[in-house]
C-alpha cells in the first residue's frame, strides 16, 4: 500500500511541526493571561444531589470536583456541564456554578468519546497514510465514530486497521484545549489541502469536548457488547460476547464441582422485611431497586447472602454435612448513581460468582486458604498477577468490636498462612465485615478489583438469622460461620479486564471465533461447509467463508477479526480429507496440512490446558 500510495513527507513534516509549533505558542499566550486573572474561591454545586464543593475561579476544573467526590467518579466522567452548559473536564471554572458530570452510559458522555474518537482516527490518517482530510464530524453516530479522509483512489477498510492501530492513537497524546481566532486557525491549518481551510476550522474549532481514550478496543467490543439509553447501567451482549460470558462461567462451574461447591437458584425479589432482619434495609437502602406488590415494599436484591441464609435455615442442618458452599450465579441489581456508572465496570445490573460457606469456627482458616488457592488458580489461567489487601472496620458498621477483631484477626492469619504479600487497607471493609480485596493487574498494566473474600457476615448474618446446627456434643447447637467468596467478582466486570487484558486476541479456550474454514475456490465449497460442520459438531466456535472473494482477502479479513485458527481448503484439501492450517501469529513460509482429526486433537488439548 505504502509502495503505491507514497505519504508525502515534505508536506507532512513541514505541517505538523509548524501546527504544533503555532498551537504551542497560542496556549503559552492563554495560559499566562489565564493565570494573571483573579483565582477568587467559587463554591459549585453538584447537580446531582446539591452537595457544595469549594474551588479557585479560573483554576479549580470538573476533573479535580470528580476526584473529590469519588475514584469511580473521576475515572467514569468523560465531559462535564456547567450551568448546563458542556465543559471539557480540564478547562477551569469561571465563577460560582452549578455542575454535573456525564459518562459513557448517557448520551452526552457517549458523544464526547466518538468525537473524540473521530478526532483520534484522523491524526492518525493523517500521519499514516498522509490522507488528506475532509470531514471531521462534530457530532458523531449514535454507537460508533467515522472520519472521511482522500487519498487518491486509495479506499481504506478492515485491511489497513493494523496499520491504524500502529499509529499514534496508541501513544495516549492529551486532548487540549485553545481557543482561536478565524485568522490563527488560517495560520495553522495550510491552504494547500484541496479541502481548504473550512474543513480545518471544523476540525478544530468545533464543539469539540474530548477525551483521550484508545478506541481500538471499542471498535473490538462493538461487536460483543452494547449499551442503550434505555436501560444505563445494564448491557446487551451479542452473541460473541455471549460465547465469553458463558465460558467464563462454565469455567468456574467445573471448578465448582472439583472444590464441592454446591450451585443453587434463588430469587431476584424479596419482601423488605427479609432485607431489614439483614441490615440492608438500614445501611444499603439507597443502593436498593424497592418497589410495591400488594401494598407490601419489596426489593430487588443486590446481593445474594439473605437468600442463601434462608437456604442454609430451611431444614436442620448437622455438623457432619458442614462445611456447605453454596454457589449461586444470579442476576443482581444495584441502584448506583448516573455519575457512578462506567461502563462495564460499575454497572447496575451483572452476574456474580457468588458463594458463601458455612462452616464451623475450626473450619474457617483452611476455608480461606482454599478460596484463596481458588482465586490464585483461576488468575493464572489468565495470565493476572494480583495484589491482596486486607479491608478493615469501617466507620458505620453492624455488630461488636470482640467479633469484628476475631474476623479481621482471622483474614491476617489466612493471608500470611498463604504466603503472599498484602497489604492491609485500614476502614475499607464493608459495614457487615472486614474482607480481603484481590486487585488484578492485566496487560495493561492497569488494577482493577475484581475478587473478594469477606469473613464479616460470617458472625453477624447467621447471628440475625438465627442460624443454627446441631454440634457434635448431643443436644448442642452452635451457629454456623458465613464466609462470602467471589473469584471473578462480577462477570461483567471481568469480561471488560479480559479484553484489556487480551487486546482482542483471546486464547483459544476463551475464544468467541475459534476457527473459520476459508474455500479456495466454488469447488470446495462443499468440502469447506462438511469442516464446519464436523468442528461445530465437536463443539467448537467455527465460521466458514464460502464466498467469491479471492483466497488472500477472505484470510486478511479473518486475521483482523483474529480467529484462532484459519483453515483453507482447495482441490488437494477436499481430495484427501485434510485442511491447511493457519494458526493466528504464526508467520510461516508454509503452512501445516493436517487431517480434521488431528485439528480436532489439537483443539482439545488447547481446552484442557487453557490455551
Amino acid at each position: 500500500m505504502a509502495d503505491e500510495h507514497p505519504r508525502d513527507e515534505a508536506y507532512l513534516s513541514a505541517v505538523i511541526e509548524k501546527r504544533i509549533r503555532l498551537f504551542e505558542e497560542f496556549q503559552a499566550k492563554q495560559l499566562a493571561e489565564i493565570q494573571s486573572r483573579p483565582h477568587d474561591p467559587i463554591k459549585v454545586t453538584i447537580r446531582d444531589g446539591g452537595n457544595v464543593k469549594e474551588g479557585k475561579r479560573w483554576e479549580t476544573t470538573p476533573a479535580e470536583i470528580a476526584r473529590q467526590i469519588s475514584v469511580e467518579l473521576a475515572n467514569s466522567a468523560l465531559i462535564s456541564s456547567v450551568n448546563d452548559v458542556l465543559w471539557d473536564m480540564n478547562r477551569p471554572l469561571e465563577a460560582d456554578c452549578s455542575l454535573e458530570f456525564f459518562s459513557f452510559d448517557s448520551d452526552k458522555g457517549r458523544d464526547t468519546f466518538w468525537r473524540s474518537s473521530a478526532h483520534i482516527l484522523a491524526q492518525v490518517l493523517e500521519q499514516e497514510y498522509g490522507c488528506k482530510l475532509c470531514i471531521g464530524p462534530c457530532k458523531a453516530r449514535d454507537e460508533g465514530f467515522f472520519y472521511d479522509a482522500f487519498y487518491g483512489d486509495l479506499g481504506l477498510n478492515e485491511q489497513h486497521f493494523p496499520d491504524t492501530e500502529a499509529g499514534d492513537a496508541r501513544e495516549g497524546h492529551p486532548f487540549e484545549r485553545i481557543e482561536v481566532t478565524r485568522g490563527q486557525a488560517l495560520e495553522m491549518f495550510p491552504d494547500d489541502n484541496t479541502f481548504k481551510w473550512t474543513t480545518y476550522t471544523k476540525y478544530f474549532l468545533c464543539e469539540s469536548f474530548q477525551v483521550f481514550e484508545s478506541p481500538l478496543y471499542f471498535l473490538e467490543t462493538n461487536n460483543i457488547y452494547i449499551c442503550k439509553r434505555f436501560s444505563p447501567g445494564s448491557w446487551f451482549f451479542e452473541k460473541h460476547g455471549t460465547r465469553v460470558y458463558n465460558k467464563l462461567m462454565h469455567f468456574i462451574g467445573n471448578e465448582y464441582r472439583k472444590r464441592g461447591y454446591e450451585e443453587v437458584i434463588s430469587p431476584n425479589i424479596y419482601n423488605m422485611k427479609l432485607w431489614e432482619t439483614s441490615g440492608h434495609a438500614a445501611n444499603y437502602k439507597e443502593n436498593m431497586y424497592t418497589f410495591d406488590i400488594d401494598k407490601q415494599e419489596f426489593g430487588l436484591k443486590p446481593m445474594n447472602c439473605p437468600g442463601h441464609c434462608l437456604m442454609f435455615q430451611h431444614r436442620l442442618r448437622s455438623y457432619k454435612e458442614l462445611p456447605i458452599r453454596l454457589a449461586d450465579f444470579g442476576v443482581l441489581h444495584r441502584n448506583e448513581a448516573s455519575e457512578a456508572l462506567s461502563g462495564l465496570t460499575h454497572t447496575r445490573r451483572f452476574q456474580q460468582d457468588d458463594a458463601h460457606i458455612f462452616c464451623t469456627k475450626d473450619q474457617v482458616s483452611r476455608e480461606l486458604k482454599r478460596a484463596l488457592e481458588f482465586v490464585d488458580y483461576v488468575y493464572t489461567k489468565f495470565g493476572f498477577t494480583y495484589e491482596l489487601k486486607l479491608s478493615t472496620r469501617p466507620e458505620k458498621y453492624l455488630g461488636d468490636l470482640t467479633t469484628w477483631d476475631r474476623a479481621e484477626r482471622d483474614l491476617e492469619e489466612a493471608l500470611e498462612g498463604f504466603g503472599k504479600p498484602f497489604l492491609v487497607n485500614r476502614g475499607a471493609g464493608e459495614f457487615y465485615g472486614p474482607k480481603i480485596d484481590i486487585t488484578v493487574s492485566d496487560a495493561m498494566k492497569s488494577y482493577v478489583q475484581c475478587a473478594t473474600l469477606q469473613v464479616g457476615l460470617d458472625f453477624q448474618l447467621p447471628a440475625l438469622f438465627e442460624l443454627e446446627y446441631t454440634a457434635m456434643a448431643e443436644g448442642n447447637s452452635d451457629t454456623p460461620v458465613m464466609i462470602h467468596r467471589a473469584v471473578l467478582g462480577s462477570v461483567e466486570r471481568m469480561f471488560t479486564t479480559l479484553v484489556e487484558h487480551y487486546k482482542g486476541k483471546w486464547p483459544f479456550w476463551l475464544s468467541p471465533r475459534q476457527a473459520i474454514v476459508c474455500s479456495l475456490s466454488k469447488d470446495s465449497h462443499e468440502y469447506a461447509e462438511r469442516v464446519r460442520e464436523q468442528i461445530h459438531e465437536a463443539g467448537y466456535y467455527v465460521d466458514v467463508d464460502i464466498t467469491d472473494r479471492n483466497i488472500s482477502k477472505k484470510v486478511r479479513e479473518a486475521q483482523v477479526a483474529q480467529y484462532n485458527y484459519i483453515l483453507v481448503v482447495g482441490a488437494e484439501e477436499t481430495t484427501t480429507g485434510h485442511v491447511t492450517v493457519r494458526r493466528r501469529n504464526e508467520d510461516l513460509s508454509e503452512f501445516p496440512v493436517l487431517s480434521v482429526e488431528n485439528l480436532l486433537d489439537e483443539f482439545k488439548l488447547k481446552t484442557a490446558n487453557f490455551l
